[in-house]
């Protein structure tokens, strides 16, 4: 059985895909890119992102940059903790705290940022990371 996630995982598993960097997007907010294009994202406290009981803002957040609008809504329909907010609803990211990543294993949380990954980087990267057969 595989291991709950953790966050230190997210770090982790974005730094061992090809090309990528943890650099600074939207102002000053750690994201992980690939050539340049953000695929994860360490979201900074907002009124936007509030605990629905004590309304404080949520300070552990994690916006995955899924591929398109279908799999956003699949991740954020699943019995997992990635969830939607008003201000994406337009936007193909989905939302985690970091508090809930053990809700995933290791190998969950891998296979959805591999996929952002894989969103962002050059098809070229892509198939020669993954496989040929990889982007249809």
């Amino acid at each position: 059985m595989a291991r709950g996630a953790r966050p230190s995982d997210v770090d982790e598993i974005a730094g061992s895909l090809p090309e990528t960097e943890l650099g600074i997007s939207w102002g000053d907010r750690l994201t992980w890119k690939v050539r340049g294009k953000g695929f994860l994202l360490y979201r900074m406290p907002h009124k936007t992102a509030v605990d629905p009981e004590t309304g404080e803002m949520w300070d552990d957040l994690l916006v995955v940059f899924t591929p398109d609008m279908g799999v956003k809504q699949s991740l954020v329909e699943a019995d997992n903790p990635f969830f939607d907010i008003p201000h994406f609803r337009s936007h193909p990211g989905v939302l985690v705290r970091l508090s809930r990543i053990g809700e995933l294993d290791r190998d969950e949380l891998e296979e959805i940022i591999v996929e952002a990954w894989a969103a962002k980087a050059p098809k070229k990267l892509v198939r020669e990371h993954l496989g040929p057969d990889t982007l249809g």
